[in-house]
């Protein structure tokens, strides 16, 4: 084990008592002149002289003590004022939680404006490539019109057709009509040759 040095020894002794280490000392000296003072014969000048020593032990300690009731005043104050700092710290904490609390809800809420705000400008764009309504309900009207248009021709076309039929019916019943007339009128006209050429005969 190292051999510890004296000035570590007066450092360690200093930082146990402080500066109102010798107190103890100084009280015990100043007991030690009284009782000497009061038990010892002493001449004038030794008892005037060790009466002023034990005044300025005396002075000394109670300015130490002064001293040191200020130093605890003083600690208590401190020990007030970083309680107050404290205190007031952790508000400021708690503050700033709930400030962050509030900013990552309004984060939230920005990034859902955002994302929306791109959805609807996506809409917007698909609905701006669409025709507009009025051009498309004119090109609607258009249309039904066309196909009215279309719907009266066709029903044209079929009245000429069906007027075609009944006149080309028309046309060959006439036409076989008149080839009945044609068969009859050579048939007559045979048969009316045939008579004569038999009269002729019958007269030869």
């Amino acid at each position: 084990m190292a051999a510890i040095t004296d000035d570590e020894v007066i450092c360690k002794r200093l930082l146990i008592e402080g500066e109102s280490g010798g107190d103890d000392r100084r009280i015990s000296t100043l007991l030690k002149m009284f009782i000497k003072w009061c038990t010892t014969d002493l001449n004038e000048e030794e008892c005037s002289s060790t009466y002023q020593k034990m005044l300025s032990t005396l002075a000394q300690i109670e300015f130490t003590m002064e001293k040191t009731h200020l130093i605890h005043d003083m600690n208590i104050k401190e020990m007030a004022s970083y309680e107050q700092i404290y205190s007031n710290i952790e508000s400021e904490m708690e503050e700033a939680k709930d400030a962050i609390s509030a900013s990552k809800e309004e984060l939230k809420k920005a990034k859902r404006v955002r994302r929306n705000r791109q959805e609807y400008d996506a809409l917007a764009k698909v609905i701006q490539k669409q025709p507009d309504r009025k051009d498309t309900m004119k090109k609607l009207k258009d249309l039904d019109d066309n196909l009215k248009a279309l719907d009266e021709t066709k029903i044209s076309l079929e009245e000429k057709l069906e007027n075609r039929q009944k006149q080309f019916h028309v046309l060959i019943n006439s036409v076989l009509e008149l080839q009945r007339i044609l068969e009859e009128d050579q048939k007559a006209s045979e048969e009316s040759l045939n008579g004569t050429l038999d009269s002729s005969m019958e007269i030869s």
